[in-house]
């Protein structure tokens, strides 16, 4: 059944790092906008006369809250064509044309069970977020959960304050640098899922992020001897 395209509109903008925005979009035809965490939805980029070449999809970086509200977590990239477009035209009260929610990235009941790894860079944080948020405001019981976040530096950081306060049990917020020093874990998300998962054969791995993150990804999770079967995945680009 094909998806309906809606209207929304941008009701706040929240600077979150110096190339990232936080864009809050109601749908004022909804009293409840209804997903799962860990979906996503697409818009409509006036970019381009061909369907395929306007359409852009990002994850919902909220949580489910029976509200008719959603957010997205958008990074501006300089040489692409629709985030220059969206940081020059989105403002409060910008009407977008957007379809969703869609997707399968998301929690099932016996993934709860076993310890998860949510592995993710740079924006790939957005689906994650909803789901712990999920998890906090429903109570809903589960296992160690680890969020092991990539980025290049400190300001690049997204949710830092809130993930490392967000209060979840058995929650463990693990974000590394990869180009600079600091009081927190170093180097690329690689070795620290390698090392966080020893000993734990009955474990998910959801993986969130650009192609040459996720293909490595899977390829150690299983080398290291899990079935392919534990490892989900999210590319974005």
């Amino acid at each position: 059944m094909p998806l309906t395209w809606r209207t929304g509109t941008i009701i706040k903008v929240i600077e979150e790092t110096y190339n990232t925005r936080r864009y809050f979009i109601e749908v004022p035809e909804l009293e409840s906008f209804d997903f799962v965490a860990g979906q996503f939805v697409t818009i409509d980029c006036p970019i381009h006369e061909k369907p395929n070449k306007r359409w852009r999809s990002y994850s919902i970086a909220s949580a489910p809250d029976g509200t008719n509200v959603y957010e997205l977590l958008i990074v501006l990239v300089e040489d692409g064509q629709a985030t220059p477009w969206m940081f020059d035209t989105w403002k409060v009260g910008t009407e977008i044309s957007f379809r969703g929610p869609a997707g399968v990235f998301t929690l099932k009941e016996e993934h709860l069970q076993q310890d998860l790894f949510l592995v993710c860079t740079g924006t790939g944080i957005a689906p994650f977020r909803s789901m712990v948020h999920w998890l906090l405001r429903e109570n809903i019981p589960h296992k160690n959960i680890y969020l092991i976040y990539g980025c290049r530096t400190q300001k690049d950081l997204l949710y830092f304050e809130e993930m490392k306060n967000l209060g979840l049990e058995y929650f463990h917020y693990i974000p590394t640098l990869s180009r600079e020093e600091w009081e927190g874990k170093t180097g690329y998300v690689h070795a620290i899922y390698e090392a966080y998962s020893q000993g734990k054969p009955h474990s998910n791995f959801f993986l969130c992020g650009w192609k040459n993150m996720i293909d490595e990804a899977r390829q150690r999770v299983v080398g290291m001897g899990f079935d392919k079967k534990a490892v989900h995945f999210e590319l974005y680009g």
